[in-house]
């Protein structure tokens, strides 16, 4: 991310307008004109932007006014984080100060408010009759803006560029309404936000709720087409929307333990790692006691979910039983197999994949643990082309390949690998320190024990 500091700016504004006749020519200049009536609010001087966890308030419109007397319209942007309240915990929310492990850019989170207008005069209220039937229409927008700026920025462009970002939200908003409203029925347009490649950077994205994204392939490739980005795989899925760094996840798995690890120190090494978001599974979660037989179930959850977090499919991460399952399906093993403590391997993951996902996967075989070291061009291959998760089975044994360090002059290479092994709590900094997420010298692997290798493929899709 190009930036030091993202500004959010989220709030609910309510659309209603009145149909005479919902199917109408003219109904479509009625809700543009809605429409025009919410754009005019948040440019009016009666928006107020809120920062959350602090005292601080701003009016936008109205030359730069706020109840911090010590931020101005020519204060650096930067300048807003002293006034960030503590957590819970005790710890900034934002902070001026660099984590040496932080992941992703300060994020500022701010709310839309609106100041309530002055009482009315004496006059009197005037009454107007409608003799003809109307269909009164009214929904919530769910307004989501973000703003990507450096930390010395002005206070006044970044109050300039939010209400800019919340005038286009609202002309993107009112296309999707019309694009997708059918009569009366209207679909909520909701925001996501993706981070694609330079040059265009960070993108917002409004979608109908309730469409799924199988139903939405003709406006991501008008996305595509816009934003010239490959059309061989997704960038604009709803799983690909962009997570921000404060939000916590809720399915409680982590994500991407390895983005906290040092490189090797290989003289002439490149690193190729895995592209995208994964979470870790391993022994012991979900309530399931799988320790000592389901490492290899483990490690296909890892690829799934890489899958799933990439928007190539929907479906959620399997479950043992789901897997055994599959695995029955396609004639691969017998009834009995469903619910039992039995091992599988990379052929069988590879059945999985195919099933469940509609995945294909190519094989490698390694007739010794030795002959790893000799690798390194094809796994440092399928990262840069294909960049998914490698399960790697060997004796009794299943691991997760997530890149490897390799000098094409000297040939030394370092395997990145995830453990599924591990029984312990999500606890991040003990999963790195000990090794369970971490880089493996060729040492690690049984030199006199075979290994196949299950290379997942990415299929060719937006």
């Amino acid at each position: 991310m190009c930036c030091d500091i993202i500004f959010r700016l989220k709030g609910i504004l309510e659309f209603a307008c009145q149909l005479d006749n919902p199917n109408g020519a003219q109904s479509q200049g009625t809700i543009s004109k809605s429409f025009q009536g919410l754009q005019s609010k948040v440019s009016s001087k009666n928006i107020v932007l809120t920062v959350c966890n602090s005292p601080v308030l701003i009016w936008p419109n109205t030359g730069f006014q706020s109840n911090v007397e010590s931020l101005t319209e020519a204060s650096s942007c930067g300048d807003i984080l002293q006034y960030i309240e503590l957590d819970d915990s005790g710890t900034k929310k934002s902070s001026k100060k660099k984590d040496k492990k932080k992941s992703g850019p300060t994020v500022v989170n701010m709310k839309l408010l609106f100041e309530v207008t002055e009482p009315a005069g004496n006059e009197a209220p005037s009454l107007i009759r409608v003799s003809t039937q109307q269909h009164c229409v009214k929904m919530p927008l769910p307004l989501d803006c973000v703003l990507s700026v450096t930390t010395d920025e002005s206070m006044a462009t970044v109050c300039t560029g939010l209400v800019e970002a919340l005038n286009k939200q609202l002309a993107d908003m009112e296309e999707v309404v019309l694009r997708y409203r059918k009569g009366s029925s209207f679909l909520v347009p909701q925001p996501f936000h993706f981070q694609l490649p330079e040059p265009a950077g960070f993108t917002t994205v409004i979608y109908p709720a309730g469409v799924p994204d199988s139903q939405l392939q003709d406006a991501r490739e008008d996305l595509h087409n816009r934003f010239k980005l490959p059309s061989d795989r997704p960038y604009l899925r709803r799983a690909n929307a962009f997570h921000f760094p404060d939000a916590a996840y809720k399915d409680g798995y982590l994500r991407n333990p390895h983005i906290h690890l040092n490189p090797p120190n290989i003289e002439d090494a490149k690193l190729y790692l895995v592209q995208g978001v994964y979470s870790y599974h391993h022994y012991m979660q979900d309530r399931v006691d799988d320790d000592g037989w389901g490492c290899a179930y483990r490690s296909l959850q890892t690829i799934c979910s890489w899958f799933q977090q990439q928007g190539y499919v929907e479906t959620a991460v399997p479950t043992h039983t789901q897997i055994q399952q599959a695995l029955v399906d396609v004639g691969d093993k017998e009834p009995r197999f469903v619910g039992s403590r039995q091992w599988i391997g990379s052929i069988e993951v590879q059945a999985v994949l195919n099933q469940l996902l509609g995945v294909t996967s190519k094989i490698m075989f390694v007739s010794q643990g030795s002959e790893l070291t000799t690798k390194g061009r094809e796994l440092a291959n399928h990262f840069q082309t294909e960049g998914t998760p490698v399960m790697i089975g060997g004796g009794v044994l299943a691991h997760t390949i997530l890149g490897v360090a390799w000098s094409e002059n000297t040939g030394q290479i370092r395997f990145l690998i995830l453990d599924p092994h591990y029984t312990g709590g999500e606890d991040l900094q003990t999963i790195t320190d000990k090794g369970w997420c971490g880089w493996k010298g060729p040492e690690f692997w049984d030199q006199n024990a075979y290994y196949n290798l299950c290379l997942p493929q990415r299929p060719k899709t937006i």
